[in-house]
C-alpha cells in the first residue's frame, strides 16, 4: 500500500509550488521607458522583482516533491521487480509521462525566473526616434510552468499508488 505520508507530503508540496508559479505569472516584472531629468537620455525602470523568487521556489518545490517520489518508489527501476500485470504497466506508463511533465514544468519555471530576472539597461543619447527595448518576460510562460506542475503532481500521484500496488502484489501474491 502507498505510504499516506508520502502522499500528503508531496500533494502539498506541490500545491504550494502551483500557487507560486500562478502568483509568479500575476508579478511579473513590467518595464517601461523613462526620461532623465535633463531630458538628454531615456532609460528603462523596472517594477518589482518578487516574480523571480516565487518561480524559483516553485522551481525548489517541484524538484523536493519529484526526489521524494522517485526516493520512496526506487525510481522504478532499481529495487525489487514488480509484478507483472496492469499495475505494472501502468506505473511504467505513469512514470515516463510523470518525468516528461516534470521536465517540461522545471523548464519552463528556470527559463521565465531567469527570464524575469533580466532587466536591459539600454540607454539612448543620439537616437531620440527609437526608446529602448525593456523587454520583459512573455505572460503565459510562469502560467505554463504552473499547469505543467499540476501535471505533474496528478500523474506523479497516480504513478505512486500504481508502483505501490504492483510492488504489493508482488510481495503478497494472492494464488
Amino acid at each position: 500500500m502507498a505510504s499516506k505520508l508520502v502522499v500528503i507530503i508531496v500533494f502539498i508540496l506541490d500545491l504550494i509550488a502551483v500557487g507560486l508559479a500562478i502568483a509568479a505569472e500575476q508579478r511579473r516584472s513590467v518595464g517601461k521607458v523613462v526620461t532623465d531629468t535633463e531630458k538628454t537620455y531615456e532609460y528603462c525602470v523596472y517594477g518589482t522583482d518578487i516574480a523571480t523568487s516565487y518561480g524559483a521556489g516553485a522551481f525548489l518545490l517541484l524538484f523536493i516533491s519529484q526526489v521524494l517520489i522517485m526516493s520512496a518508489s526506487r525510481c522504478f527501476c532499481c529495487g525489487k521487480s514488480l509484478n507483472p500485470g496492469g499495475s505494472r504497466a501502468c506505473a511504467l506508463l505513469l512514470f515516463l509521462i510523470c518525468w516528461v511533465f516534470f521536465l517540461v514544468a522545471e523548464v519552463c519555471l528556470l527559463a521565465a525566473s531567469i527570464r524575469n530576472a533580466y532587466h536591459t539597461q539600454y540607454r539612448t543619447m543620439w537616437n531620440i526616434e527609437n526608446p529602448p527595448s525593456c523587454e520583459v518576460i512573455r505572460r503565459g510562460v510562469f502560467a505554463a510552468g504552473a499547469a505543467f506542475t499540476l501535471f505533474t503532481a496528478i500523474v506523479s500521484q497516480f504513478y505512486y499508488v500504481c508502483y505501490s500496488r504492483a510492488r504489493d502484489a508482488y510481495q503478497n501474491p494472492s494464488y
